[in-house]
């Protein structure tokens, strides 16, 4: 049998994390550190794996319930290989350091089950664009891999050079930046939809670290409904993309 097809086999590595194509990563078990995976994401595996639902304390069922935010994950044992992706969205390995990072935990697809995760407020107000008042702080030393959808755009942030992101845009930064969210028009229209300019809300880091920034803006498009009230008119809060409407399915 022959075709192009064969040009896309198994790239073989040392690595525990290795992105075999930008949509599609594999993870090496060893059968002693295991790997938490975002729940449905296993795609193929090879060897002796077990898949088991990760257990989650009241405290993070509650806190879950309460935000919003939090991770939906599987734990992956055994010794093999393990191939993980999610609707072909492109991966990113980070190595998480002592000074940690804060993500949306809509863009995580997998972690080292030996890290910390915890949810945090990044902003007094309540239920901003798409990206919510809560985001995902994850600490200690791993790696975490992330999508996004296209290609990203990772920017540095200085004391002398602030970053300013849309904020439905924002995939992650560095947990010891300071962050602030601001709306992006000042005109009255602002709380429609985008207001009148297309634009809505944004955050600016400062301090020092690093923005990932994808070319993407998760949200509904103009004048979708879903569910009641001015949640839904506007998309805002629990009504938005990361609120009752994850799988995309949006009605006008």
């Amino acid at each position: 049998m022959q075709s192009p097809l064969f040009a896309y086999t198994e790239q073989q590595s040392q690595d525990r994390y290795a992105v075999q194509n930008p949509q599609l990563l594999r993870v090496a078990l060893t059968g002693q550190d295991d790997v938490l995976a975002r729940k449905g994401a296993m795609v193929a595996y090879q060897g002796l794996i077990d898949f088991d639902g990760e257990y989650q304390s009241q405290s993070q069922r509650q806190s879950r319930a309460r935000t919003g935010e939090g991770l939906e994950l599987m734990r992956c044992s055994g010794q093999g290989t393990v191939y993980l992706a999610n609707l072909a969205q492109y991966i990113h390995v980070v190595d998480v350091d002592q000074e940690g990072m804060t993500v949306d935990s809509a863009y995580v697809l997998a972690l080292d089950s030996t890290l910390h995760t915890e949810v945090i407020a990044v902003d007094s107000q309540y239920g901003i664009s798409g990206s919510g008042k809560y985001q995902l702080n994850i600490s200690g030393r791993g790696k975490v891999a992330l999508m996004t959808s296209g290609q990203p755009l990772m920017m540095r942030v200085t004391p002398e050079k602030y970053v300013n992101a849309d904020a439905d845009a924002v995939v992650a930064w560095s947990s010891g930046l300071r962050v602030q969210m601001q709306a992006q028009t000042h005109s009255s229209g602002v709380m429609r939809r985008r207001g009148n300019t297309g634009e809505g809300w944004e955050l600016s880091f400062l301090g020092q670290g690093y923005a990932l920034v994808q070319p993407s803006e998760v949200m509904p498009p103009q004048h979708t409904v879903i569910g009641q009230g001015l949640g839904a008119q506007y998309g805002i809060g629990q009504q938005g993309a990361h609120g009752q409407n994850q799988n995309n399915v949006w009605s006008r």
